[in-house]
């Protein structure tokens, strides 16, 4: 593909150096030990906690998953990234793609406080970057990112409702989580997570229609009935929102200045209950506790003011090419210049636009099979208009079984996603505050998979001062400050 913008992303991965899907760590973040990874699930996770505080040190997460292609080995994943993409995907004979290639999250320094045994609250900060193609001819897409692959016989192409969307922004979240009911048995706890969220840079085109056709033996693509809009906070090649990664200054684009601002939010309410016997002195064999958890993250929206934004709507017929589109779609001003010697109808506007946030809806249950055996089942569904500015994830269901004490988890997440139609299997490991895992690890060792993903991160936990006549394996722990 070649596009400057997608390579100003790929950059961070390698500024980085870390290789989830969709970013909910599970495994560890479906932890009873572990709330400064479980509060991205439910926000309400971080009451009732056995942590006094836990400090956040950085986590990283990365991930990529398609339907266009299967990865043909972990070796290829950045090619995915790059101008060889036709390397890392191989065709999956469907008419229409999506793919999330690269989903990036950074959790920075960041601290949750326990008030007392029921109430808490937390500071988080984070750097994110995703991006999007949803509905894409794929076909088409193939021919315009690979021309040295060009079909030998005249092809015509349709797109249709179709969204592009590459959105980086950095986040100040500031979280409340109580426990409202608490009942021998039983326990009803809420939470609630507001961020500031700081738009560094976006690039999007929303398709209505393009009908495309292709002559065998030139090198261009004639585009009729063409209705396109493209908006990008990248108004022209001197706005370089990226230069601070490519320097590798990410602590500016960290805690920097924004082109855009927002608010953004999760609400979440979790029900806990304990069968069996309610003795302070049992031990957790005696005990089955089931919690059943409902939240929905990512509400919100970043605006981009009109001093910083640029708006074009793209009508009528011309020629493209796959070059001359990736050369020339990294900025606002390029694009509408080369749009209109192609020969469309190009209108410009400066006004302000909204990127939406990834809005879903997380429904979970966990439940306690034997002493510091439990398995976990997560269901993510979108609630984002994928036709809207700004991106969505895709629908996906997971049973995790794990191992769970304070100082160790062992969790074994296995999805079937939506988007691609494929089980995909990780390992999530915690020691103390050190993690590491994936939700999606199969392109290690075989080469049918769509995705990839990978996460890592420390925080310091400080515990609750213990009360010492409490049994070591009481799961209804009580502590004192």
């Amino acid at each position: 593909m070649n596009k400057k913008f997608l390579l100003s992303i790929s950059v961070l991965i390698f500024v980085v150096k870390a290789v989830t899907a969709q970013q909910l760590d599970l495994g560890v973040a479906t932890s009873g030990h572990s709330r400064i990874n479980s509060m991205y699930i439910n926000p309400a996770n971080i009451s009732d906690s056995q942590e006094k505080i836990t400090i956040n040190i950085v986590g990283f997460g990365v991930s990529a998953d398609n339907n266009l292609g299967t990865i043909s080995g972990l070796n290829n994943l950045g090619n995915a990234f790059s101008s060889n993409s036709q390397l890392a995907f191989s065709n999956s004979g469907r008419q229409n793609f999506s793919m999330i290639a690269p989903e990036l999250q950074i959790h920075g320094p960041g601290l949750v406080y326990s008030i007392n045994k029921k109430h808490s609250i937390a500071i988080t900060t984070g750097l994110r970057v995703i991006n999007q193609f949803n509905n894409f001819n794929q076909s088409l897409y193939t021919t315009l990112s690979n021309t040295s692959n060009l079909p030998n016989t005249t092809t015509n192409y349709s797109a249709r409702k179709f969204n592009w969307t590459a959105n980086m922004w950095n986040e100040l979240g500031l979280s409340y989580g109580g426990v409202v009911i608490d009942r021998p048995g039983s326990q009803l706890k809420v939470g609630v997570t507001v961020r500031r969220l700081g738009g560094i840079g976006y690039l999007s085109v929303k398709g209505n229609n393009l009908d495309i056709n292709y002559t065998a033996g030139s090198d261009s693509f004639y585009s009729s009935h063409s209705d396109l809009e493209f908006a990008s906070s990248i108004v022209s090649t001197k706005d370089a929102v990226f230069n601070g990664v490519n320097s590798g200054n990410l602590l500016n684009s960290f805690l920097g200045g924004s082109a855009g601002s927002g608010i953004g939010a999760d609400i979440g309410i979790i029900y806990s209950h304990c069968f069996g016997d309610q003795d302070p002195n049992a031990t957790t064999s005696d005990v089955h506790n089931l919690s059943l958890s409902a939240s929905v993250k990512d509400l919100g929206a970043i605006k981009y003011n009109q001093n910083s934004n640029a708006m074009i709507n793209v009508t009528g017929n011309g020629y493209l090419t796959g070059q001359g589109l990736a050369n020339n779609v990294s900025d606002a001003t390029s694009f509408k210049n080369y749009i209109v010697q192609q020969g469309f109808t190009a209108d410009t506007a400066a006004t302000a636009t909204k990127v939406h946030m990834p809005t879903a809806l997380i429904l979970s249950a966990d439940y306690q099979l034997h002493n510091r055996f439990y398995i976990n089942a997560t269901f993510l569904a979108n609630l984002a208009d994928r036709q809207a500015f700004g991106n969505s994830y895709y629908n996906q269901f997971t049973i995790t079984p794990r191992y769970d004490t304070r100082l160790i988890t062992i969790g074994l997440p296995i999805a079937y996603s939506w988007l691609a139609g494929d089980i995909k299997m990780g390992f999530a490991f915690r020691f103390s505050g050190f993690f590491i895992g994936s939700n999606d690890m199969m392109a290690l060792f075989a080469n049918h998979q769509y995705g990839f993903s990978a996460y890592l991160g420390g925080y310091i936990p400080i515990k609750f001062k213990r009360v010492k006549h409490l049994e070591e394996h009481d799961h209804w722990e009580r502590f004192v400050e």
